[in-house]
């Protein structure tokens, strides 16, 4: 039986006798556009891969493993409005499965699932928007530089890190913040309102365990993917992971054309950039892991 059973997996997948196969797309990191050595989450990173995982025509669901503390509201919305359409295009169920967090725009993505599933020790929930940042302008004083900035247009430079804060500038960015949060309210009230606690929380930004997300209604229950695929389809159930077909060298060494004409002394300043475009970018995205205790 068990050669029987080895021998079955050398064969083409139609002429197997095992059970459904139901095709996994992870969705992992801060979401946004990332750079060629540091591949961000965005809509444009995983389109193929949804419609290779969607298009296994034999699948009756999709799981969608989740994994991120979130980043830009627009790709976040991009991703979940992607998974909705390929659902309803291709009549399929979407499963998805929070391992660590799924936090703000993570969390946006999951509710794009017809069901959540979580760790009761997954980090969930922190629906809200927050902007961040540094400002220079003493230390741009105490260096003797002189900042120079030339606009058409009175607005061009608000919040610029490099000079003082105005009222009015962050009165104009919370107002967009608002708008913001409100998409984001009514997304999770349209996918979720009929499970969602009333629990005065659930809009301000706060975050939870996956065992109190289930009661707050946040996520429909505790299991990971392995366990509920098999639960839900059977025993033979297996799992496909859908990967990206793209090569490792050929993304970065297209990453570095970019900013490089051919020559060593142009190469070596683009990697030199990249370096430290790639630190700054690492310590925002360290940031935003950190904020849930990752």
């Amino acid at each position: 039986m068990i050669v029987l059973k080895k021998l079955q997996k050398l064969l083409p997948k139609k002429f197997r006798k095992s059970g459904v196969t139901i095709p996994v797309v992870r969705m992992e990191g801060v979401i946004g556009g990332g750079s060629p050595m540091r591949p961000g989450l965005n809509l444009s990173s995983v389109a193929g891969v949804l419609d290779k995982a969607f298009g296994r025509k034999e699948a009756p669901a999709v799981a969608v493993v989740v994994n991120s503390p979130g980043g830009s509201p627009v790709q976040s919305r991009l991703i979940f409005r992607r998974l909705r359409d390929l659902a309803k295009e291709k009549e399929k169920e979407i499963l998805v499965f929070v391992e660590d967090v799924a936090a703000s725009g993570g969390y946006m993505i999951a509710i794009a699932g017809d069901e959540i599933y979580v760790d009761p020790s997954s980090v969930v929930g922190s629906i809200g928007v927050v902007s961040a940042g540094f400002g220079f302008p003493e230390l741009l004083k105490k260096a003797g530089v002189e900042r120079r900035v030339y606009t058409a247009g009175e607005n061009k430079v608000i919040l610029d890190p490099f000079q003082p804060e105005k009222e009015e500038d962050i009165a104009y960015l919370k107002t967009l913040q608002l708008e913001i949060h409100d998409v984001f309210i009514e997304m999770v009230r349209e996918r979720r309102g009929d499970v969602l606690s009333e629990d005065p929380n659930i809009f301000t930004g706060r975050f939870w365990t996956g065992r109190t997300a289930r009661d707050l209604g946040l996520v429909d229950g505790i299991g990971d993917v392995r366990q509920v695929i098999k639960d839900r389809f059977g025993e033979d159930a297996e799992l496909e992971l859908i990967q990206p077909s793209r090569g490792f060298f050929g993304r970065r060494l297209l990453g570095l054309s970019a900013e490089a004409s051919g020559s060593t002394e142009d190469l070596g300043t683009a990697i030199g950039a990249g370096v430290v475009r790639e630190g700054l970018s690492s310590l925002e995205d360290r940031a935003l892991w950190a904020r849930y205790g990752l």
